[in-house]
């Protein structure tokens, strides 16, 4: 889990870079860099969502998991977490949760946290995850200066989603082949796209409440692909 600790405290680096300009910025700046964030994640989400060719268990995984995450209350439970850190820190930010939450979707449902968690996972050097600490790094800083210290925060959820993956793929590297990745990268860009659409404030979609997908769409791959 080497990779992943890196990427943890690149992410806290920036973050902290991120939140000393954050106060120094004009509001107008602040809203300029959350619109760009937001572009880029809809670029981002399109062009993994269409790595996928599995067309049905795309869908069923999406409509799964997301009924799956509503009957759990993933959105609350997690928004809530989020609150509870704020309160024991004492951080007087009114976007505490919603950085941690959109930092957290932001960095683990990219391509490079899927390939470069089983990269790792396979006994490789972490060399994608190195360079994915880079980006999140610099992405961290443009994040915090939007969304303040909740960023710094999502590493909690990053650290439990990225280190399981890998060491889910320890255990089972056999069965991660390229179609299943693909299928799993695709589920993962349909996330991205309804993140983007809530950061533009063109629809708010409780992305939270599709994390189960990311399951449901491995065990549909293991069965069908």
């Amino acid at each position: 889990m080497t990779g992943t600790l890196i990427n943890a405290g690149a992410i806290i680096l920036g973050g902290i870079i991120g939140v000393f300009f954050r106060s120094r910025l004009p509001e107008r700046f602040v809203k300029i860099t959350f619109q760009a964030i937001g572009l880029f994640t809809l670029f981002l989400g399109v062009s993994m969502a269409l790595k996928g060719s599995e067309l049905l268990i795309i869908i069923f995984s999406m409509v799964l998991g997301g009924i799956l995450g509503e009957w759990m209350k993933l959105d609350k439970r997690i928004n809530a977490m989020g609150e509870k850190m704020k309160a024991r820190l004492k951080s007087s930010s009114g976007n505490f949760a919603e950085g941690m939450v959109t930092a957290f979707l932001l960095y683990c449902m990219g391509s490079l946290t899927i390939l470069g968690a089983i990269e790792e996972g396979l006994g490789n050097p972490p060399n994608l995850l190195l360079a994915k600490s880079l980006l999140d790094g610099v992405s961290a800083i443009a994040l915090s200066a939007a969304l303040g210290y909740g960023v710094l925060f999502s590493i909690v959820p990053l650290l439990i989603y990225q280190g399981g993956l890998t060491l889910l793929t320890y255990t089972l590297g056999d069965y991660f082949n390229q179609a299943l990745i693909n299928e799993l990268t695709a589920v993962g860009g349909l996330m991205l796209l309804g993140l983007g659409l809530s950061i533009l404030e063109i629809k708010k979609i409780n992305v939270t409440n599709f994390i189960p997908a990311l399951i449901v769409v491995v065990v549909l791959g293991y069965l069908f692909i």
